[in-house]
This record gives structure tokens, C-alpha cells and sequence, in this order.
């Protein structure tokens, strides 16, 4: 694929790897494979984590750690644990009788993951790994990080709100908050910026340019530019948000300045 000339520092807020190297045929990850095609988009830098896992993730976050390491990574540290994130009564009682294993993620992990700035944010997938406790939230927030989590189907802009958004940490959505291409989810998730300050909201494989336009234009500072790699090229994501119909000063923000605001890692 040809390299992208477009004159703008971007970075990337959500790039997958796959540590094992088992494990990547098909679904993509290779380090040098997605370094060479952010290089294809000109982008500079890019926040990354480790791909689905069922057995936890301290060693993926820590080869993730040591992926990243002479190469255009910021690493976040990957978080499970062992609550439904549903907002309905069986959700409910289910996570009443819920309890930490070894596996999921502990407040300890999150505190040696901060520690002496070896990661540089946390990663949720509530709907895929389930959601942390209060005492790894509370851990998260005291460790004053921004926090990357999955928004859509299985963790909606109403779960979003339930669960994190009274911690004290910034928190960018993943899609607008309605993956799969849910408008009614996306559009719930760009109405929640007008009521949280700490809430922003990332463009990966989004692909419908109304709800990025709508979020540009009335909260500027809050969309961060966000590729889907290695599911979506990067070329393709810098593409969607070169074509939006919204001023340059606009799309300088969404392709670095914002992310460099939350995450300082990615700031120049």
C-alpha cells in the first residue's frame, strides 16, 4: 500500500498486538507488520494492548511491555475480572455471588503495572473479559491513568456511565461507543460528552461520518483519532477522518492534540 501523505502528526489511540506469535495467523498483530503499516499512514505513534485472552493477561500486558520497547508503542495494560457488566436483575444477582480468581486482574496488579510508568493507561473489554471490581477501579483511579475501554454491543454508553465514569480518570470509548455500527448507541454515547468532562470518545471502525461530524463540531476537544489496527488498516482509519466535512484546526485536534492531552506519552 502506497504511504499516505496528508501533512498531520497523527497518532493512534487503539492498536491490538498479539504477543504470541501462535496465535497470530489470521487475526494479524505482528509488531513489525503494524509498525510498518502505521508508518504507511504517517502515523508517529500509537497507544497498543494485548489481544482476547481466557486465562488472563499479566504475561500479554508484560510482552506487550517489552513489544513496545525502540518501537512507535505506548503500551496500556490490559484489565479483567469477574463481573457481568449487564445492567439487568440476572447481572445483578450473578454479581453478587461473584468473586476474584487468580487469573483477573488484583488492585496489586494494577499498582505494579503504574509502577515507575511501565504502562501508560489500562484497557477494558468489560464484554469480553467481564468487568473489574471496585477495588481495581478504585486502584485504577488512584493511579490517575486514562482508561481505554470497549463501547457497544455487550457494554453500552449506559454500562459505560454505570460502572466508570464516577471514577476520577479520563475515559475514551472505543468506536463511539456503538460497536458494531449501532447509530442509536453511537448517538447515546456523543450525547454523554455533553455531562462528562473526563469522557471522550475514539473513531476506530466507526465508519459512518454523521456522529464523528456531529462530535467534532460540538465538543472538539473530546474525539481522538483511533485506528482498529490491526482489524482495520490505518491508512483507512486516517482516510474516514481526512474526509470529514470539519475545519483543518478540528481535525489537528482529533489526530493529536486531544490524545496528547490525555495520554502524555503520545504528546510531542
Amino acid at each position: 500500500m502506497l504511504e499516505l501523505e496528508h501533512g498531520f502528526r497523527v497518532v493512534d489511540i487503539h492498536i491490538e498486538l498479539e504477543p504470541d506469535e501462535q496465535r497470530r495467523a489470521g487475526s494479524g498483530g505482528d509488531p513489525e507488520d503494524v509498525e510498518r503499516e502505521l508508518h504507511q499512514a504517517g502515523v508517529i505513534r500509537g497507544v497498543v494492548f494485548p489481544g482476547d485472552r481466557e486465562d488472563g493477561y499479566l504475561k500479554a500486558n508484560n510482552a506487550v511491555a517489552r513489544m513496545s520497547v525502540g518501537r512507535p508503542f505506548v503500551p496500556f495494560a490490559r484489565v479483567d475480572g469477574p463481573r457481568d457488566p449487564g445492567g439487568g436483575a440476572g447481572s445483578r444477582l450473578r454479581n453478587i455471588a461473584s468473586s476474584r480468581s487468580a487469573e483477573h486482574t488484583s488492585p496489586e496488579d494494577v499498582e505494579q503495572f503504574a509502577y515507575d510508568d511501565r504502562f501508560s493507561g489500562f484497557r477494558l473489554n468489560p464484554a469480553v473479559d467481564g468487568l473489574p471490581g471496585r477495588d481495581v477501579l478504585a486502584a485504577m483511579e488512584a493511579a490517575g491513568l486514562p482508561v481505554l475501554t470497549y463501547g457497544g454491543h455487550g457494554f453500552g454508553p449506559q454500562a459505560v456511565a454505570d460502572h466508570l465514569l464516577e471514577f476520577d480518570f479520563p475515559v475514551v470509548v472505543s468506536h463511539f461507543g456503538g460497536y458494531p455500527l449501532d447509530g442509536t448507541m453511537t448517538e447515546r454515547t456523543v450525547d454523554l460528552l455533553d455531562d462528562h468532562d473526563d469522557l471522550y470518545v475514539e473513531t476506530g471502525a466507526v465508519h459512518s461520518r454523521a456522529p464523528v461530524e456531529r462530535a467534532v463540531m460540538e465538543h472538539p476537544d473530546r474525539v481522538l483519532f483511533g485506528s482498529g489496527a490491526p482489524t482495520v488498516h490505518p491508512s483507512v482509519g486516517v482516510m474516514e477522518v481526512l474526509t470529514l466535512d470539519v475545519p483543518e484546526d478540528a481535525m489537528r485536534k482529533v489526530f493529536s492534540n486531544n490524545a496528547g492531552r490525555v495520554v502524555t506519552d503520545l504528546a510531542p
